[in-house]
């Protein structure tokens, strides 16, 4: 019988413990990379958030399609930004859960995912405008990261969207509106004004100069107020008619149009017709009256719309309290959903008080 050497012996001890520990190591890798987006929730949000000065959140439900597909592609974009100098802190908030409801009421989340930028300790809140994959999500949010306006020093970095030549408070505004707007519009300025495009039309003292793709393709503002320049950037940056048709990049501006709180006019017609182009000059000239009046005006084409207004599918928009849920007392409430039962097709004479 051969004598074993102890020190090659291992109790079934020592190898649970061996295998206790690497578990144990694995284990806390695997929490350290989980780890990379932070799970914040109604207990912990406000002081995580006030620490920093830039915190990107997803607010999601475990249970979303489309949340389970972007999961992944953040926590490698979390991975990624967590080495940069300073790092960008991305976070997360289950805001399906009962216990975070006021904070999916705070910051307005109606559908998942909803990804906020918020700044300076979640004192400026911005929504997220960005790609849905991780090297998308990582360059948008380098971008957003680094100065809100970039200075302009040749033609070629001309191609910003803003710009102009400033000093003291009117350079203060113009930076606090670009801080503000920074993830719908993209800001440059420039000591040299014959720097930017347009160059035909000359600057005198401090100008914003608007860059558009449309009508003129730019337009100057002076007033460095910082409520005129917002007004201004999103009153100048929206056409006087919007178009809305297959093409992707009408999209933003048709959103837009309807995120206005102004009243709509909207005319759609054939756009593959031969009478468009008449529509259209007789329609951008009604538009041009009404310019400023609180009237936004669209163009759409009908096989864009899929048939939604030719086919009756949507129904017109009246102004109007709802049909009452009681209505037995000897005088009744009509209202615009109720008028032709109530009063015209009743049979019966009344006396109809508006």
């Amino acid at each position: 019988m051969s004598r074993r050497n102890p020190k090659s012996t291992w109790s079934l001890k020592q190898i649970s413990r061996s295998y206790s520990l690497q578990f144990a190591v694995s284990e806390s890798k695997e929490s350290q990379s989980k780890e990379l987006v932070l799970n914040l929730d109604h207990s912990n949000f406000s002081d995580t958030v006030s620490k920093h000065n830039l915190v990107v959140v997803e607010f999601y439900a475990p249970w979303s399609g489309p949340c389970k597909k972007l999961a992944p592609e953040y926590e490698k974009a979390a991975s990624i930004l967590s080495s940069e100098d300073p790092p960008v802190i991305l976070a997360k908030v289950d805001a399906s859960n009962k216990r975070n409801k006021g904070l999916a009421t705070e910051f307005e989340i109606k559908g998942f995912p909803t990804i906020k930028i918020l700044r300076n300790g979640g004192k400026n809140v911005q929504v997220y405008k960005g790609p849905r994959d991780a090297d998308g999500i990582v360059a948008y949010l380098k971008k957003q990261s680094g100065p809100a306006s970039t200075e302009i020093k040749s033609v070629e970095d001309a191609s910003r969207l803003i710009d102009g030549k400033f000093s003291g408070e009117k350079f203060q505004n113009f930076t606090a509106l670009a801080e503000k707007l920074r993830s719908d519009y993209e800001f440059g300025h420039t000591l040299d004004d014959k720097l930017p495009p347009c160059g035909e039309s000359t600057m005198s003292g401090p100008t914003v100069r608007l860059f558009k793709p449309f009508h003129k393709n730019s337009a100057d503002f002076q007033d460095f107020n910082v409520d005129a320049l917002e007004n201004f950037v999103e009153e100048a940056s929206v056409p006087t008619v919007t178009l809305f048709t297959k093409d992707p990049s009408t999209h933003p501006y048709v959103i837009k149009f309807f995120n206005n709180p102004n009243a709509k006019a909207m005319l759609f017609l054939n756009f593959s017709s031969d009478l468009v182009d008449a529509f259209e000059s007789k329609y951008h000239d009604v538009a041009e009256q009404h310019k400023g009046q609180g009237i936004s005006f669209l163009m759409g084409d009908l096989e864009a719309s899929q048939n939604a207004f030719q086919e009756g599918n949507v129904r017109p928009y009246k102004r109007s309290e709802p049909i009452p849920k009681v209505n037995n007392e000897p005088v009744k409430v009509v209202v615009a959903d109720s008028l032709e039962d109530t009063v015209f097709n009743s049979g019966k004479n009344g006396f109809y008080c508006k």
